[in-house]
């Protein structure tokens, strides 16, 4: 129920952002408000106590964010709700597997699979997690507390921030050749490397602390194949979901209401895919590398028709089948991903490799995100500001569908048409993260496939 109400979360704001930056102002930092939901994901660790603490900040925020009154109050507030949210998201992963005997995980992941897209109502429920009865004095002791890999886990969040602040603000405030820019990108560099550095030590060195990111998943070509599939899925998967609503409404004027209708294709092809894939792979035994290697290239055709749309405010029913396409492949590899894990970790890794495969495709969602911002702000931004220059008016003229709706019809089009450009631009964008997956999927290719 955690990772579905977290999830739900997500297709409801998508929808309303629009009106909400339009009422507050600040239309153009609208993409923090997604990244710094996303970014709090990152900022999660441990679980059994964390995984109750993390329900409760996650609906103390969301109440907190619905009564936001700036734009600034709504992204601190979006953040520490991703905080709670991250806990659920990636903590109800990671027990999934201690829930049940090691032969019922397959029929497990798909459970918690759909559980993204609704309530699963089979569950299997033999099995137990192994959780003894202790005192908080037990909980809260030093051993427990040196167990954390709390450099890790800080590593993996600046270097996650510091690039995100890179892109989204690049060409939005400041101009890509400024030190700001720079200095923050590189900064995310020197920060990955050390959290590369830095999980080889302890892995190697200090058993006594749990990295974030063992370093026997490098060593180990499948499971490293995983995590760079999760990582260039997130792109495809999240954007999508935060992008296609805005175009439905900016370009062809629909209201939100109906911009979530006009995404259920695509939100909905997902569900389906990973169904299949739980038919293909658990039923059928096909080795897993098929699925995720399918999914790879339909994401890829269905984001690069999608970026092939005309560039005017006409809605082409073709635009559906192109979501149902990219959606599909989405929602195979969702559950595919998960659904390896098991399979080629060991029993102590088996929980966390599920909890860092959910965690590295937000983050990536979350880069991935302001990636595509930037593209989008580097191409839309002169063109509109020389479109809006004549008649005075700045760039929150398009903060709204109803200030659009307000200009001259012929101006309107115009914008329309180089929203309609930055759009596409970002699907091409989308569409190079998901042909990346395909590269990543051969990392597990073997003399005898695996299968679950």
């Amino acid at each position: 129920m955690s990772l579905f109400l977290t999830n739900l979360e997500i297709p409801i704001v998508t929808t309303s952002l629009v009106s909400i930056t339009g009422d507050l102002g600040g239309f153009d930092n609208v993409g923090w408000v997604i990244s710094s939901y996303l970014l709090g994901y990152v900022a999660t660790f441990g679980r059994k106590l964390m995984f109750s603490t993390s329900i409760v900040i996650f609906i103390c925020f969301s109440a907190g964010y619905g009564a936001a009154q700036t734009l600034t109050q709504l992204i601190a507030l979006r953040a520490f709700q991703g905080v709670g949210g991250g806990g659920c998201f990636a903590l109800s992963t990671a027990i999934v597997v201690e829930l049940v005997p090691p032969e019922n995980v397959p029929a497990a992941v798909p459970a918690l699979a759909l559980a993204i897209f609704a309530i699963p109502k089979n569950f299997p429920n033999r099995g137990r997690a192994d959780c003894p009865r202790t005192t908080w004095k037990e909980k809260f002791d030093k051993g427990s507390r040196a167990k954390v890999d709390v450099l890790g886990a800080a590593l993996l969040l600046l270097a996650t921030l510091s690039m995100t602040a890179g892109f989204e603000e690049a060409d939005s405030r400041f101009p890509w050749k400024l030190a700001y820019v720079i200095s923050l990108l590189t900064i995310s560099g020197l920060l990955w490397m050390d959290l590369v550095i830095w999980e080889r030590h302890i892995t190697i060195y200090r058993a006594t602390i749990e990295p974030v990111l063992p370093w026997r998943f490098f060593q180990n070509r499948a499971m490293l194949s995983l995590l760079l599939n999760a990582v260039f899925l997130g792109g495809p998967w999240f954007v999508s979901v935060f992008q296609l609503p805005q175009k439905f409404q900016l370009v062809h004027g629909s209201s939100g209401v109906k911009a979530g209708l006009q995404t259920m294709p695509f939100t909905f092809a997902a569900p389906l895919g990973s169904a299949f894939s739980a038919l293909v792979a658990g039923k059928l035994k096909v080795p897993v590398i098929y699925p995720v290697l399918f999914a790879g290239t339909l994401q890829t055709v269905g984001l690069a028709l999608l970026a092939s749309l005309p560039e005017s405010s006409r809605i082409v029913p073709r635009a559906y089948g192109f979501q149902i396409i990219a959606g599909f492949g989405c929602g195979i590899n969702i559950l595919t991903l998960l659904l390896i894990v098991p399979f080629v970790v060991g029993s102590r890794d088996k929980a966390i490799g599920m909890g860092a495969v959910s965690q590295l495709r937000v983050m990536s969602g979350a880069i991935g995100l302001s990636i595509v911002t930037s593209v989008f702000n580097s191409y839309t931004k002169p063109r509109i500001s020389e479109l809006l220059q004549a008649s005075h008016a700045t760039i929150d003229s398009v903060q709204s569908v109803q200030s659009i709706s307000n200009m001259d019809p012929l101006d309107q089009e115009r914008l329309k048409t180089t929203l309609a450009r930055g759009y596409n631009l970002k699907m091409y964008v989308l569409c190079a993260f998901a042909a990346l997956q395909i590269p990543a999927a051969l990392l597990m290719w073997r003399k005898k496939q695996l299968m679950v």
